[in-house]
């Protein structure tokens, strides 16, 4: 099997994927949720060393999307460029979300280009796996913009109390997902978090039940608590540098 290069073709990366597959991994992929009518079998850690031989290049990125191969889509996602991805792109490919796994990894995406505007489009969204793409954004957004003023999350708050009380799985888990990592990102969003869990712990509704009271039990966890207390030192300190 010839070594992958960043010249591929859309044609050669999808032979390869072939050749890489199976049966069993599908099957493996099934049990975790994971849509598999149009899955070649390859597993994740096998994509993110291909996505690594191959480089990024956005219309290469752009044609393995259009395949509808899960493999290839999660190519695409690893590969493009987010300096290239247009909210035309994003909206575009929400369109053809059909799976936690690959709204979880082109949220990744969408946040690094810097579309995390789009949040609120796609939380009035009703369709399950482009609302899971609001939440999936927030928490990625949570993570990984480092500059972005409290004031977004606050708003996103507001956003995850109005949809806790969904009941449907791929849902109520990214609403929990980010209600978390907005909690855990400084000490005033930990209020805030904090806060908003505790009127869902309180809510007549189950699932936001739930959701708050799993909150809770993390942002109130003494790790998560130092945690918060070194991120926010060492945020101090580079006020300080500049």
């Amino acid at each position: 099997m010839p070594a992958p290069s960043p010249n591929w073709v859309v044609d050669e990366i999808i032979d390869h994927l072939r050749a890489l597959g199976s049966d069993e991994n599908r099957a493996g992929m099934a049990r975790f949720g994971i849509v598999t009518d149009r899955s070649l079998g390859v597993r994740n850690t096998a994509l993110r060393s291909l996505a690594r031989a191959l480089k990024r290049d956005h219309e290469r990125a752009l044609a393995l999307w259009e395949t509808g191969w899960r493999e290839a889509r999660l190519l695409a996602v690893f590969t493009d460029d987010p300096k290239q991805v247009t909210a035309e792109q994003v909206r575009r490919w929400a369109d053809g979300f059909d799976s936690w796994e690959i709204v979880d990894s082109a949220s990744t995406l969408f946040v690094e280009a810097g579309h995390f505007d789009l949040v609120p489009a796609f939380a009035a969204d009703e369709r399950e796996f482009v609302l899971r793409a609001a939440f999936a954004m927030m928490a990625g957004a949570a993570v990984h913009r480092k500059n972005e003023p409290d004031a977004t999350f606050i708003e996103w708050l507001v956003l995850i109390e109005r949809h806790a009380n969904d009941p449907r799985n791929f849902v109520r888990k990214a609403v929990n997902w980010a209600l978390r990592q907005i909690g855990k990102r400084s000490t005033s969003l930990h209020a805030a978090a904090l806060a908003s869990s505790r009127r869902l712990a309180e809510s007549s509704d189950r699932t936001a039940r739930w959701i708050g009271n799993d909150a809770i039990r993390e942002l109130t966890a003494a790790r998560t608590l130092a945690r918060i207390e070194v991120r926010q030192a060492e945020k101090g300190s580079r006020k300080i540098r500049r």
